[in-house]
């Protein structure tokens, strides 16, 4: 017969070694690059090409891509239900970017960017 996961678990690792792995696993998923952002959202790039009125190879293509315009970038967050915002990091605090939000003055979302 076999134990559960959980009470495995709790004999292997000590409760620091357990928050250590639950703080790592968190930091790996506040980060990722588009591809794995989008199958963890359980879309297919077929899916999200659809959206965003493309290709599915442009949406691999975008995906490999190092270097893209902000547009675009937000056009393919868009098209998963989020919203981008561009963050600067700072020694003394970060400052969000505005500049690049619609080219209408407003938001992702429409509302008036303030």
């Amino acid at each position: 017969m076999t134990k559960p996961y959980q009470r495995l678990r709790d004999r292997l690792f000590t409760p620091e070694q357990r928050a250590a792995h639950a703080a790592e696993a968190e930091a790996l998923l506040a980060e990722m690059p588009l591809a794995q952002l989008r199958q963890a959202m359980a879309l297919t790039q077929a899916q999200l090409a659809e959206v965003m009125g493309m290709t599915q190879p442009s949406v691999a293509q975008m995906e490999k891509q190092a270097d893209m315009l902000i547009g675009t970038l937000r056009s393919y967050i868009v098209a998963m239900g989020g919203e981008l915002e561009l963050r600067a990091r700072f020694a003394g605090g970060d400052v969000v970017i505005t500049q690049f939000r619609q080219g209408d003055g407003t938001d992702a979302e429409g509302s008036l960017a303030s």
